[in-house]
């Protein structure tokens, strides 16, 4: 028979603290009325192209800033979302594969936050790690995309219940990909009843105007 589980109590110390820090962030976030999202995805789901597409849309209405985190030093993410209009700071994780929110808050120590109305963090590429991490963003935002499948939902149940809305990406690819939408969606509304959705095409542009609308609508 196998012992039982426990849970290592440092395990807990050191999430205590990263939430304390979190909180220190939004309260920050907060008083420059800056809204912030934790966007995360699998390697591939279309996180950086969501935001370029974000971006692209928003930056004549309002400063946008981006936080984008990576396991090594490349950096081409958070150059494309600068391209595109971002105020853009990249954190290399060194292998870590989450960000933590004292790695926001030094990345934060490099963007003015007075005027920036929206931030948007990337979190590192995978369905299993950034979940247990508060990063003080009022809302995380998952990316699921159709050539991953219909049972990311059945496979990744902690991610998919933690979330406050999701990002459907790639449908322009649901004629060509063996992909149940109907699947899918019955295994998001187990986990995380009522949960906003937006299918889109970050290639084609469909359905982005409403994913626009309601982060317009978030804004303090």
């Amino acid at each position: 028979m196998n012992p039982p589980s426990t849970r290592i109590p440092v395990v807990e110390k050191v999430l205590s603290a990263n939430d304390r820090i979190a909180a220190e962030i939004q309260a920050s976030l907060d008083a420059n009325k800056t809204f912030a999202i934790n966007l995360m995805a699998s390697p591939g789901a279309g996180k950086t192209s969501l935001i370029e597409r974000t971006v692209t849309a928003l930056k004549s209405e309002f400063a946008v800033a981006m936080i984008n985190g990576d396991t090594s030093e490349a950096a081409f993410d958070a150059e494309r979302s600068q391209r595109a209009g971002a105020l853009s700071v990249h954190i290399n994780t060194s292998g870590k594969c989450h960000l933590e929110a004292a790695m926001i808050r030094d990345a934060l120590a490099q963007i003015p936050l007075a005027g920036v109305r929206l931030l948007i963090i990337e979190n590192v590429g995978n369905l299993v790690c950034p979940s247990a991490w508060q990063l003080g963003a009022h809302v995380s935002v998952l990316i699921g995309s159709i050539p991953e499948g219909d049972d990311k939902p059945y496979k990744y149940p902690r991610m998919y219940s933690g979330v406050q809305a999701l990002v459907i990406n790639k449908i322009d690819l649901l004629p060509y990909v063996d992909f149940d939408m109907a699947r899918f969606r019955r295994g998001v509304e187990t986990l995380n009843p009522g949960l906003v959705s937006f299918p889109v095409s970050c290639r084609t542009g469909e359905g982005l105007e409403t994913w626009l609308d309601w982060l317009r609508a978030q804004l303090p």
